[in-house]
Parts: C-alpha cells; sequence; structure tokens
C-alpha cells in the first residue's frame, strides 16, 4: 500500500507537466511561459502570505482576532502557493480552487473576536467614591 501511495505522489507531477505541454500546444503559449507565470505568481502569494501572517499574528496576540481562524487561512493560502509553484496546470487550477474557497472570509464564518485589551490606556477613567483615611 506504501508503494502504491508513493507511486501515485511520485506520478502526479509528471502527468501535470505532461498536461501542461499538451495544453500549451493546444493554446499555443509556449510551455515556459505558463511554467513561469504560474511560479512567480507563487512567489508572489507566499511573499504576500507571509507579510501577512506576522499582522495576524499580532492581531491574535492582541486579542483582535481568533488565532484558528487565522491559521487555517494562512495554511490556504500557503498550500495554494507552494501548488502554484508546482509545474502544471492541474496543480495551478487545484491552488484556484483552493483560493476560491469561502473558507474564514467572514461572509459564512462566524466573525473575529474582539476582547478588549487589558490594562489602562491614555484617556481612560475609573469613576468610584474617594475616602482619605488618616
Amino acid at each position: 500500500m506504501r508503494f502504491v501511495l508513493l507511486s501515485i505522489v511520485l506520478a502526479f507531477p509528471l502527468f501535470d507537466l505532461y498536461v501542461t505541454a499538451r495544453f500549451a500546444r493546444w493554446t499555443g503559449v509556449p510551455l515556459w511561459i505558463w511554467l513561469t507565470l504560474s511560479l512567480v505568481g507563487g512567489l508572489l502569494l507566499l511573499r504576500n502570505e507571509r507579510l501577512a501572517f506576522r499582522s495576524n499574528t499580532v492581531a491574535v496576540l492582541h486579542g483582535d482576532q481568533a488565532l484558528l481562524r487565522g491559521l487555517v487561512d494562512s495554511g490556504r493560502k500557503v498550500l495554494a502557493a507552494m501548488l502554484l509553484m508546482a509545474p502544471g496546470v492541474l496543480s495551478d487550477v487545484v491552488a484556484l480552487l483552493l483560493l476560491l474557497l469561502p473558507i474564514n472570509n467572514g461572509r459564512f464564518g462566524p466573525q473575529p473576536v474582539t476582547a478588549s485589551r487589558g490594562g489602562f490606556h491614555r484617556g481612560d477613567s475609573i469613576d468610584a467614591d474617594y475616602r482619605r483615611i488618616d
């Protein structure tokens, strides 16, 4: 069973490259353009997600966003970027479908957690009674 799974994993990139070559011949666009554009798109998506992950992590630490929501969304984008960097049209289609899924975009799921941060900030006041004891 291990060898069957290993052969499937190893055969997919070769099959994907074959389908890409056939697709490039069918469209008339050179193969290297298909491979280069998807590689550049994957690298840009990965770079942007790296920068967004930092800001999402800071938002989670401040309590402005839920932890699992950010991790699932970031993992989805990183997986799509890796699929875009893999050579082939089939992996690009899977990556685009993964990016188009309405997971954690706020329209269908729960809204992010907005918890107030602890501690006092400049301009905050405390209403209380004051009595001095000597």
